[in-house]
């Protein structure tokens, strides 16, 4: 079964890779859980197309995750961060971009681990939410 440290980082992370990879493995050992996690940054009209394939929404959302049990009890998970969305989203809520995508990364990776949090307003009320924002105080 993969380690807490089997991450991949693919295409240009504002945080660097070796950060991505250690937000990841921060949210495994707090989560108490083994993954294999690989984290992908992608542009506008790529998350586009993801989400519409994957959700079947064609808007551009922030984050996409999905987590895939293995065999013997392990866990596999993809992450897509969207840079752009990222930098809009950090603009509204007057945090840095490097803040916001590293807010998305600990939020994919809570997906991938089975997370998961009510679509309306409720949603930073949510334990999963409480738990993505604890995390991103630990790693600022």
């Amino acid at each position: 079964m993969p380690g807490p440290a089997d991450v991949a980082v693919a295409g240009r992370s504002p945080l660097g890779a070796e950060r991505t990879a250690d937000a990841v493995r921060t949210v495994l050992r707090g989560e108490r859980r083994r993954a294999l996690v690989s984290v992908t940054f992608v542009g506008r009209d790529r998350m586009r197309s993801l989400h519409r394939n994957y959700k079947g929404n064609s808007r551009v959302t922030d984050v996409l995750a999905f987590g895939l049990p293995q065999p013997g009890g392990g866990l596999a998970g993809d992450v897509y961060v969207c840079v752009w969305r990222a930098k809009q989203q950090a603009r509204v809520h007057r945090v840095s971009a490097r803040e916001e995508v590293l807010r998305l990364v600990v939020h994919g990776t809570l997906h991938v681990l089975g997370w998961d949090h009510p679509e309306d307003e409720s949603r930073d009320q949510s334990d999963m939410w409480r738990r993505q924002e604890r995390y991103v105080r630990a790693l600022r």
